[in-house]
């Protein structure tokens, strides 16, 4: 517990800063784990949702207070950089993060300590589009802190599955191209360097929407073919025909190269699409 002592009929959060003892807080205890014992591990509990949000707990078990000595306060809010708290690390990750950063910690009189952070990131994915603009894809969003092995932190989720979809999917309100269908949590280790890492890993199976795809492509390219399989049988002269086909050919040009700037890159496998049209 930290070192102070609690007054009576003391009701201000900053009657609970004093007491913990702030201005004389050892500095060195931001920089180390808030552990009393260094061979027991530290938990880190996660919890995830799709809403590019991640709020990370644990246990100080340096910084605690009686809510009865204040007036029942049992909760207080300081910056971040006022205590120890862990630097999470994406896998997927390949750019910079373009999220907002929100600076303080919560904390309670039993030294649980919470922060909420936003994260918008991109992250590497392994397509198949092989049914595109009809299929499902899985990603993945590993978490980790590489700082520290399984002997300092073990890091665990706190939701079940069923908690993070439903979360999920009460968040996510979106029209656009994508529709979460389900979101599964693994728990794995990682050696790197004869050093053992917990990792987190989120699989997340999304369904693509295509109705953008058949409105502004597959319907457009059929009406065409249809078109250009009507003007065989049709009874106009030989030189409407030439010059109708010319305009059908020069639209089929033109979704082809719209099909050409929206089919995605990244696969082991030509699309159906590509091939047909």
């Amino acid at each position: 517990m930290a070192s102070g002592t609690a007054a009576e009929q003391n009701c201000t959060y900053y009657d609970v800063v004093k007491y913990l003892n702030f201005p004389s807080y050892n500095k060195h205890l931001l920089y180390t784990i808030p552990k009393k014992n260094w061979e027991d591990p530290l938990e880190l509990k996660m919890d995830f949702s799709l809403v590019s949000i991640l709020a990370v707990r644990w246990k100080n078990a340096l910084v605690t207070w009686k809510p009865q000595d204040f007036c029942g306060i049992s909760k207080i809010i300081l910056p971040e950089d006022t205590f120890w708290s862990p630097h999470i690390f994406i896998f997927e990750q390949v750019d910079k993060e373009k999220s907002s950063i929100i600076p303080y910690l919560s904390i309670t009189h039993n030294g649980i300590v919470r922060t909420r952070q936003p994260h918008q990131v991109t992250i590497t994915c392994s397509l198949k589009i092989h049914k595109f603009p009809f299929d499902a894809q899985t990603c993945n969003i590993s978490i980790t802190t590489f700082m520290y092995t399984v002997r300092d932190i073990i890091i665990n989720p706190g939701q079940t599955e069923e908690d993070l979809n439903s979360k999920s999917q009460l968040y996510f309100q979106t029209d656009g191209e994508w529709k979460p269908l389900n979101i599964k949590i693994r728990e794995h280790k990682v050696i790197e360097r004869e050093e053992t890492f917990g990792v987190i890993v989120y699989e997340i199976f999304m369904q693509r929407q295509p109705l953008y795809y058949v409105v502004n492509l597959i319907l457009p390219t059929c009406m065409l073919y249809l078109l250009d399989m009507a003007l065989l049988f049709g009874p106009s002269s030989h030189g409407e025909k030439i010059g109708f086909q010319i305009s059908l050919i020069l639209g089929i040009s033109m979704l082809a190269v719209i099909l050409n700037d929206i089919l995605p890159t990244s696969s082991e496998s030509l699309p159906i699409i590509g091939t047909c049209f």
